[in-house]
């Protein structure tokens, strides 16, 4: 297990149901595959740099996890497959344990 670092930018005119319906649906994903979170930061809407989609702004989630290295594909799939998640990020925060 190694820990991470996933922060992504949900379109910024869902509502909230949808929005905590894919932050569920994120973090059931990295918990169902064996890995837990430790901290879960919804910083809320929040102007972008530049648009993205011609939205200026976006709802901006970063969780603190800890999982399977090979699992990090995986979840990058599943967010890639979310029409409503514009962006997102997977940083490993710590060194190989070996």
């Amino acid at each position: 297990m190694r820990t991470y670092e996933v922060i992504y930018i949900v379109h910024p005119d869902l509502d909230d149901s949808s929005f905590k319906h894919i932050n569920d649906q994120v973090q059931s994903a990295i918990k169902d595959s064996g890995g837990k979170i430790s901290k879960a930061d919804i910083w809320g809407k929040r102007k972008m740099a530049y648009p993205i989609r011609k939205q200026k702004d976006g709802l901006y989630v970063l969780l603190y996890t800890e999982m399977d290295p090979a699992f990090c594909t995986e979840l990058e799939r599943q967010l890639r497959l979310q029409e409503s998640v514009m962006r997102f990020q997977i940083i490993a925060t710590d060194e190989d344990e070996t």
